[in-house]
């Protein structure tokens, strides 16, 4: 069996082999805050770097700027990949603070980058401009 580990550290337990490929979401210094959430089922699979906030029902779902409910106001970014299709989702891991890759984040349409972040700086949740250190040739 071989799993491939996206962002925080391999932690699995028993005869497995494990890849690990860092995908740069995390972007600063600063102290993450994490905290369990439940997704709200039939949204697909929902991958790791996904803004979300919480709808009328206190379940989390893509955000999206027009949004009538609070799910623009309630920010977070998604830990790991979730699949939903089968239905809420219970135990999914967030980042409630942080500084986050902008070019790393998925997030809906209706947003800008610059409306984004607005929304996200009161909660603590910044999204930088990354600049990548490659050899240029």
């Amino acid at each position: 069996m071989s799993t491939v580990i996206m962002g925080g550290t391999a932690q699995i337990v028993g005869n497995i082999d494990v890849s690990y490929r860092q995908d740069n979401l995390i972007a600063g210094d600063m102290q993450l805050v994490t905290q369990s959430i439940i997704l709200k089922g039939n949204q697909g699979v929902l991958q790791r770097g996904t803004i979300l906030g919480k709808d009328a029902t206190g379940l989390y779902v893509i955000a999206k700027a027009t949004a009538k409910d609070s799910s623009p106001t309630s920010l977070v970014v998604l830990a790991d990949t979730h699949d939903t299709s089968l239905g809420d989702v219970s135990g999914a891991g967030a980042y409630f603070t942080g500084e986050f890759n902008a070019s790393r984040i998925i997030m809906d349409e209706s947003w800008t980058l610059d409306q984004l972040r607005d929304a996200a700086r009161p909660l603590t949740i910044f999204f930088k401009d990354v600049v990548n250190a490659d050899n240029p040739t």
